[in-house]
């Protein structure tokens, strides 16, 4: 069989193959009004596009916890049940076609209140649907970025909260596994990293202290998350900073410490805490990051970066650099790439009936 088209069982929750979709923002939300942050008509036709392309698992876009936690105004929210109504139709049709459906629960902190990126995604302010951003401690992103308000310790248990009960409305709209996001420059990557974290309280400093807000998140989600549904973490496995900020030796304490606290598959990434971070970007970059997480600690991984030809993605499998690929871009471009690659690799993907006349 081949490795790409494996099943993949975590917990009670069995994935069909191991072609995965990340999540990637649309940016596509009503900025205000009564179905604000809700799923549109857009969001169901992107999802349900690559679940009908055979993809095993969806990661819905970040999904802001709270109004303040999202990227931008037009970002899809959690933290209402207009919302969560919304998202039962996306869940329901992913469902239908063999497609397991995840979230990704996000907060945006010191990155906040900025345009789509189409718009250029520089920061907008009140007279945009735009707010102040919160981060760790009072550091611009970049250049043209506000400084944030410095989170106080009331504030940062109020936001494990919002965590928790976003997760809550997750499973009420019919997800199967949670992805918290601790990735990407955003806020529990701006806590880990000392690049963007300069307290001196209880949480900074120390790498246990750094670590403190990402593991009560974790606690918090998976107290409410069911024992029989997986719950992911996804990680920026570098700044790509040398020791300036958080390295892949840190991800690799991390993980087995994410491990320890109930999280059953870490997404590796890397960047976008520091603006401007030299990135060598090509072919698969960074695998080598989940490669080296998958054999030295017990968490399973999936890998992202680049990965676009079916021989890359089932080599990449095969000799054991992670347990699933996420295609990004790839999948943004064809949304069948998993039923082509299965007919290259000679395997058995869900066709729905209804397209049975393409194979």
């Amino acid at each position: 069989m081949s490795a790409l088209f494996e099943p993949f069982a975590l917990r009670d929750v069995t994935i069909p193959n191991r072609v995965w979709m990340p999540p990637m923002c649309q940016y596509s939300a009503a900025p205000e009004g009564p179905d604000t942050g809700a799923p549109t008509d857009w969001h169901f036709a992107h999802y349900a596009a690559r679940a009908t392309g055979g993809t095993g698992l969806i990661v819905v876009e970040a999904t802001g916890v709270s109004p303040e936690g999202r990227i931008s105004p037009y970002d899809l929210g959690i933290w209402n049940d207009t919302q969560v109504a919304a998202f039962r139709r996306i869940t329901g049709f992913l469902a239908a076609q063999g497609t397991v459906p995840a979230i990704q629960l996000a907060h945006a902190g010191r990155k906040a209140s900025t345009d789509r990126p189409w718009k250029g995604g520089a920061p907008v302010g009140p007279e945009a649907h735009g707010w102040q951003p919160v981060a760790p401690s009072p550091l611009a992103f970049a250049e043209g970025h506000p400084v944030p308000t410095e989170l106080t310790v009331a504030q940062i248990q109020e936001i494990v909260g919002q965590f928790a009960a976003a997760a809550r409305r997750a499973l009420d709209a019919g997800f199967e596994i949670a992805e918290i996001h601790g990735a990407h420059g955003y806020l529990i990557n701006e806590f880990l990293s000392p690049y963007s974290n300069r307290r001196t309280d209880a949480y900074g400093g120390s790498y246990e202290n750094r670590t403190r807000f990402a593991l009560e998140v974790v606690d918090a989600v998976r107290e409410v998350w069911p024992d029989d549904k997986p719950l992911f973490f996804r990680i920026s496995a570098t700044d790509w900073l040398d020791d300036e900020g958080w390295t892949a030796d840190d991800t690799v304490r991390f993980a087995a410490d994410l491990k320890a606290h109930g999280i059953d598959l870490l997404d590796v990434s890397t960047g976008g805490n520091a603006s401007g971070a030299p990135i060598p970007v090509g072919p698969g970059y960074q695998v080598p990051f989940a490669a080296r997480v998958k054999a030295e600690t017990p968490l399973p991984v999936a890998a992202v970066g680049l990965i676009t030809e079916t021989e890359q993605a089932e080599k990449i499998l095969a000799n054991g650099e992670a347990d699933a690929v996420l295609l990004g871009r790839e999948l943004l471009r064809n949304p069948s790439w998993a039923r082509h690659a299965a007919r290259e690799l000679g395997a058995e993907v869900r066709v729905p009936e209804q397209y049975h006349r393409s194979m």
